[in-house]
């Protein structure tokens, strides 16, 4: 195959979308949404969820975090639980409630994908162009794809779960990847969301969170910098060994 095949498809962390639109616009609500707070009235319809949680006492977030479980491993877009969960339970808790409820998702989707419903899932993404490099990357390199996949997103979260139960990654080391390596979206996420209902709730900008969530989107962008040029020589290698054969 030579490098100007139409057949070989451009690599997977050079096609991914940008990550940083959302966070950038969340950011940029905190200010614009704490302006608008007195005159909408949303401070006092925040405070009124976050009381209604905070009455559930100690399960509140272990029911939110079975509830994250259930819904990302059903395809529910997770950025907005994880949004959800920086406006119920602030950074720390919100942090803690979305990693649990993250982490069961991918554990629940990468076993009915492995165990219990591999034929019907197959046949979801077996066709899938980006699916076959990801599955042809992780025969050759393992946990840092694991690793990788996780910052850079070549698939939103719940796909990259069930895709993962279909290749030879050991389940161990697949879910010691995805719990480190989802941290650091999760803290930007929570912290943006947790500073936003902050600021309408208390009608000023909370610039303490706001400069932590400009310091973490900040590493996270390096981060995945880094994460995109390593990945693209995972594949060029993998695409060399595969024209060797």
């Amino acid at each position: 195959m030579t490098p100007d095949d139409p057949s070989r498809t451009a690599p997977a962390a050079a096609a991914s979308p940008r990550p940083w639109l959302r966070p950038l616009v969340l950011v940029a609500g905190i200010t614009a949404m704490t302006l608008a707070a007195p005159a909408l009235g949303l401070g006092e319809r925040i405070g009124e969820l976050r009381a209604w949680i905070g009455g559930l006492g100690p399960a509140g977030p272990l029911v939110f975090a079975l509830v994250y479980a259930v819904a990302a491993t059903l395809a529910v877009p997770a950025s907005l639980l994880t949004v959800a969960a920086g406006a119920m339970f602030g950074s720390v808790v919100g942090v803690a409630t979305v990693v649990v409820g993250a982490t069961l998702a991918a554990a629940a989707s990468f076993a009915l994908s492995r165990w219990f419903a591999r034929d019907a899932i197959t046949a979801w993404l077996g066709g899938n162009e980006r699916f076959r490099r990801l599955d042809a990357l992780t025969e050759r390199h393992g946990a840092l794809v694991v690793a990788l996949t996780r910052l850079v997103p070549i698939f939103p979260f719940s796909v990259l779960n069930y895709g993962f139960g279909l290749t030879c990654v050991a389940f161990r080391t697949y879910l010691a990847w995805s719990f480190v390596c989802i941290l650091p979206g999760t803290v930007l996420y929570v912290v943006g969301a947790d500073a936003l209902t902050r600021g309408l709730a208390e009608g000023r900008v909370p610039w303490a969170l706001v400069g932590v969530f400009a310091l973490v989107l900040a590493a996270l962008a390096l981060l995945v910098r880094r994460a995109r040029r390593v990945l693209t020589r995972c594949e060029l290698d993998t695409d060399a060994a595969r024209d060797a054969s």
